[in-house]
């Protein structure tokens, strides 16, 4: 198997955690080629960062709507999106430790969406910035990381992360010191950033307040995102045909497939609950259930 086709399963197979990283560094590694080509042909790039950047400006923002998404999986500098995707792992995978991956998809949409907004608002509502309106934009997952990382400081504030020189530091106190230094550097040479990030910020700890509270404020948007992954996994496994000369061999590796399937639904239930299942996983246990 090639290095692409491992990428490949790793990314098909992979929780929406990996596939986010995923989607972040091929966009990237996709706009550093692109503009590597511009250089060399003597062009000026810079449109294309433009393009799939939120603008401050909202006359700019209607005439590019997608820019509200395409901003959140967007980077450029190398040390911006190797500490955004490291914070995204470490984070993502605490809040998987109690939470479905549908859970933290719509948290990590939703807390980039806050942040563009939150953008947005600053930008056109504060005289301040209106020098810099139509030249300022915004790019980057910082707004939907850092709703992560407070989600799982509201979930659970005392789990311990070892930081290198420090030792074991409680999440909640890495939250609270990252939202203190946003609204600190409001005045600095990023303050549309740092709005972005603190709109994602208040949006995670709204999230996860209510839905230590039972109620889940994206649970629609879950159910849509299940419903369209399922439809996409069964449609590529109907395409699957199995031909083998050996019947005994093909019932026997079906049979072994069939029962790890099982296992993997019931380890999901005993950590996320049996609401975290998709369409699929609950016909797996459906079938199961048939046969007994």
């Amino acid at each position: 198997m090639g290095i692409f086709d491992e990428i490949k399963l790793s990314f098909r197979n992979g929780s929406y955690l990996t596939r986010l990283i995923y989607v972040n560094i091929t966009l990237w590694v996709l706009v550093r080629l692109v503009f590597v080509g511009y250089s060399l042909s003597g062009v000026d790039g810079s449109w294309l960062l433009s393009w799939l950047a939120l603008p401050a400006s909202f006359e700019l923002f209607l005439s590019r709507p997608w820019s509200i998404v395409s901003f959140m999986f967007l980077h450029f500098e190398l040390l911006h999106i190797l500490f955004n995707m490291l914070w995204l792992y470490w984070f993502g995978k605490i809040f998987l430790e109690y939470h479905s991956q549908q859970k933290l998809l719509s948290l990590y949409i939703f807390g980039g969406l806050a942040g563009g907004l939150a953008f947005l608002a600053a930008y056109n509502g504060l005289p301040i910035f209106k020098d810099r309106l139509v030249t300022s934009e915004l790019i980057g997952a910082s707004a939907s990381v850092i709703a992560v990382v407070l989600a799982s400081a509201v979930y659970v504030p005392n789990h311990l992360i070892n930081l290198a020189f420090i030792g074991p530091v409680r999440i909640k106190w890495i939250a609270l010191i990252s939202v203190i230094l946003y609204v600190i550097n409001l005045s600095g040479d990023n303050a549309g950033g740092n709005f972005a990030h603190i709109g994602g910020a208040l949006w995670g700890w709204i999230y996860m307040s209510q839905l230590k509270m039972g109620r889940n404020l994206t649970g629609r948007f879950d159910r849509l995102v299940d419903m369209v992954f399922s439809w996409f996994k069964l449609k590529r496994k109907l395409k699957i045909k199995y031909s083998s000369p050996n019947p005994d061999y093909d019932y026997n590796r079906n049979k072994k497939q069939q029962q790890n399937d099982v296992n993997q639904v019931l380890d999901k239930i005993g950590k996320s609950g049996y609401e975290s299942l998709t369409f699929e996983e609950r016909e797996i246990l459906f079938k199961m259930g048939q046969k007994k």
